[in-house]
């Protein structure tokens, strides 16, 4: 969403409660990182405000920072990362960017570009190696889809597959690259918000759509669901708020056990406006954002808070355990359980 430049300062205090505690692995680097793909326990891919990206091959010891060069002022707000070689970024903004690296970062290759001024991509995901899929804002009120088949190399735009118009004031939030959702199986989430909050879904790659409303905060273009997160093809959960408002926790935290067909309110909910939202398994869940980190250790039914500090994104590796949060000023964290750390 365009308006969804801000920053806030970082917050010095961090307060834990049970056994999580948040560990420092780097920052003080001029960027706001956004894009986070966690591919194991040892490598990860970040990227961010003035055009950086990073990567680490030891599970956030040390990290290797690169900036594409001719795209040093874009503002990468989602990254797809696949092994140590590959990955692919995509900026928030018009030109519109997908840039793509097979060498770890040491070149990079532009695979896609609209020059429309309209242009605003907000996420991507991927279904497999393949096959991935962008969303981004409305122009003429149709959502902009790209497609790739193959790796990422080519991208097609495949907006026409979706017949619904979004309403004015409707549209994405690139808040931290997980308003879009898929699963190995072709399903698909996006969830919109602003003036009116929607999940979008197809069960086949993007080819069909259906609509479902989503009853979170809406009807201002600061308000939604900013982030969505699925366990499987019904269990899911929906975080967002007022990010002019992020202390206030009202009707920002949604959950689904039927795909997004229809949501209902935690018993106890989150403690402020959330970027990011992510399973561990199916019992335990975390959600980030400026106002601070809160788990659930029954699938999103209660929340408690563990810290303060301001973060936007979050995410578990796709083969492993590690748990990476990002923020802005160029900090990483690790999420560690203290009581498997003795």
């Amino acid at each position: 969403m365009k308006n969804f430049f801000f920053s806030l300062l970082l917050l010095p205090v961090i307060s834990f409660a049970q056994n999580f505690t948040l560990k420092e692995l780097t920052a003080g680097r001029n960027t706001s990182m956004r894009g986070l793909s966690v591919v194991t326990d040892s490598i990860a891919w970040v990227s961010g405000s003035n055009g950086y990206v990073g990567k680490t091959l030891d599970g956030g010891k040390t990290w290797e920072w690169t900036q594409p060069k001719g795209y040093e002022k874009l503002d990468f707000r989602d990254i797809e990362a696949f092994d140590k070689f590959k990955a692919i970024v995509v900026n928030a903004g018009s030109p519109a960017y997908v840039l793509s690296t097979i060498d770890g970062g040491k070149t990079w290759r532009e695979v896609y570009k609209n020059t429309d001024s309209a242009i605003f991509l907000d996420g991507m995901d991927f279904w497999n190696p393949q096959e991935g899929i962008i969303f981004g804002d409305p122009i003429r009120n149709q959502m902009q889809l790209l497609k790739t088949t193959d790796g990422g190399l080519t991208w097609l735009d495949i907006s026409k597959n979706l017949k619904e118009e979004l309403k004015v004031g409707e549209a994405g939030f690139a808040a931290s690259g997980t308003t879009i959702r898929t699963a190995k199986d072709g399903k698909t989430w996006i969830a919109t918000g602003g003036s009116t909050s929607r999940i979008f879904f197809s069960n086949n790659f993007g080819h069909k759509w259906k609509v479902y409303d989503c009853p979170i905060i809406q009807g201002e273009s600061s308000t939604g669901p900013f982030s969505i997160a699925f366990y499987n093809g019904k269990k899911g959960i929906a975080v967002g708020g007022n990010y002019l408002k992020d202390k206030e926790n009202t009707n920002n935290v949604l959950l689904t056990s039927n795909g997004g067909k229809t949501w209902s309110k935690p018993s106890k909910p989150v403690f402020g406006y959330r970027s990011a939202v992510e399973y561990i398994n199916a019992q335990l869940c975390f959600a980030t954002g400026s106002s601070g980190t809160d788990y659930s250790a029954d699938g999103g039914l209660t929340w408690q808070n563990i810290s303060t500090q301001n973060f936007n994104a979050i995410q578990k590796a796709k083969k492993g355990s590690l748990v990476l949060l990002t923020g802005n000023r160029g900090q990483i964290y690790k999420l560690v359980n203290k009581s498997e750390s003795r």
